[in-house]
């Protein structure tokens, strides 16, 4: 059961978890329509995806869990600097988005790159939180996330 000030986090990575399989089954031609037509489709939502749920995520990671991480749970450092990198990738691909060239592989790359990063999270990250973190810090931390994705104009369920 994740901590009550990560859920909002995790609700998002389910979602994203969803649409990474959907594009690595679309790149493969598992998925209709097929072709450019489908691959258009998921690189569509993949930028929607992005716009409307991870510009906020991100913010709210950057902004306050990972600085919270590092000042309290030292050696989540080395996993933190990869979640950051794996943040500019996706933010750096975004534009490619619009193009037709390559976008099977990219789409597929996307969805990879997606879903190794919230497994890290998941997996790694989180679990180093709910150990270390105090209740007061994590509440501290759940309220801000919950203040940055609220004035996101999304709002977690």
């Amino acid at each position: 059961m994740r901590h009550p000030s990560l859920i909002s986090l995790s609700h998002d990575h389910h979602h994203g978890l969803a649409l990474a399989l959907r594009c690595r089954k679309q790149a493969l031609g598992q998925l209709k329509p097929m072709g450019a037509k489908g691959l258009k489709e998921r690189a569509v939502e993949f930028g929607e995806f992005f716009t409307n749920n991870l510009v906020a995520h991100f913010r709210a990671e950057e902004e306050v869990l990972f600085p919270r991480m590092r000042a309290l749970v030292p050696e989540s450092e080395a996993i933190i600097e990869q979640l950051i990198r794996d943040h500019q990738q996706l933010r750096d691909a975004m534009p490619q988005l619009e193009g037709e060239v390559g976008l099977a592989k990219l789409v597929f790359d996307l969805g990879d790159l997606l879903e190794r990063h919230i497994r890290k999270e998941e997996r790694e990250l989180f679990p180093l939180f709910e150990q270390h973190i105090g209740e007061t810090a994590a509440e501290a931390v759940g309220a801000e996330i919950k203040t940055i994705l609220g004035s996101s104009g999304f709002t977690a369920k």
